[in-house]
């Protein structure tokens, strides 16, 4: 695939493509004769995981270091497990905190929903 098209698959930029390869967020990806990047289904897989680790929070530069322990071979598969489950902590602490924000929010807008309700209560009975 070209960069184009994995761009438009992903919903990246180009930029983003190439910075991502650039800092060895994902692994390099080859060219064809032309010199234009040809990704692989592999290289695809490693946008699809970066993109979605990227969406849920978690550092650049843990995912850098995931990716160099991936490339280092088997020897690095306990770390790399230590990696994923020290990030997925980090990923339920930030998710309970946006869950306590949510409900804050919900309160906030019901109180402004019942001070409405009121002064059109209070508008009514004006009215009348």
């Amino acid at each position: 695939m070209t960069i184009t098209e994995v761009s438009k698959k992903f919903d990246l930029s180009q930029d983003t493509l190439r910075y991502y390869e650039r800092i060895g967020l994902i692994p390099r990806v080859n060219r064809n004769k032309s010199g234009i990047r040809d990704y692989t289904e592999e290289d695809c897989n490693w946008v699809g995981f970066i993109k979605c680790m990227r969406n849920a929070g978690l550092p650049i530069e843990a995912l850098i270091k995931y990716v160099d322990m991936f490339q280092q071979g088997d020897e690095t598969i306990e770390a790399r497990k230590k990696l994923l489950i020290e990030q997925r902590k980090q990923l339920v602490m930030r998710i309970e905190d946006m869950q306590k924000t949510l409900e804050r929010l919900d309160y906030k807008i019901a109180r402004y929903e019942q001070g409405l309700a009121k002064k059109e209560k209070e508008l009514r009975e004006f009215k009348k």
